[in-house]
């Protein structure tokens, strides 16, 4: 049985892309144990790694599956937006600028251990006013680091290079490269 931890409905749907049958089980993990002084890369990949035998620990002769999306702008981490005040705050930041998504992950199996990150490049559009009080009213952005979710139709975005899937927050091209055999 291959256990997906994380409570990521965006996580849920894609996996499903590739694995048809699998059950969720979210780690309950505090994150504040991670080292601070981590480069975002390295947050992301301890993170995931985290969650990962999180889940692991209590299943271990299961397969997991456990992501980490980091959102950096300036080299700075963009989180989750606590409230919508702090949403037009960070997409007011990202208005016409690039940003770095990173999503690492880290299947598990007796035995077997794979874990990578994998970066892709989001061009933010110049955006209104108008436009992020939209957005934010129409897609409620609280649970998405950066303050949106790529696959909101909300032409916020300009251009990407790289990952879709992994903007979304699972990178499935390298899934199905690295992990799928082991499935």
């Amino acid at each position: 049985m291959l256990y997906l931890a994380s409570a990521s409905p965006r996580r849920k749907e894609l996996l499903q892309e590739i694995v048809p049958v699998f059950q969720i089980e979210a780690p309950t993990i505090n994150e504040r144990f991670i080292d601070p002084f981590l480069t975002p890369e390295r947050l992301s990949y301890e993170e995931a790694r985290l969650k990962a035998y999180a889940v692991f620990s209590a299943h271990p002769s299961s397969m997991v599956l456990a992501a980490d999306t980091i959102v950096l702008l300036n080299e700075k981490v963009l989180g989750k937006p606590g409230d919508a005040l702090h949403a037009k705050k960070m997409l007011q930041e990202e208005s016409g600028k690039k940003q770095i998504v990173l999503t690492s992950y880290t299947f598990l199996k007796p035995g077997v251990e794979i874990s990578r990150t994998v970066k892709s490049v989001v061009y933010f559009r110049p955006l209104t006013e108008e436009m992020i009080d939209r957005y934010i009213a129409t897609y409620h952005p609280f649970d998405k680091a950066g303050a949106y979710g790529i696959q909101d139709e909300a032409g916020l975005i300009e251009r990407l290079e790289g990952s879709y899937h992994n903007v979304m927050g699972l990178p499935t091209e390298d899934l199905l490269c690295h992990v799928k055999p082991y499935l």
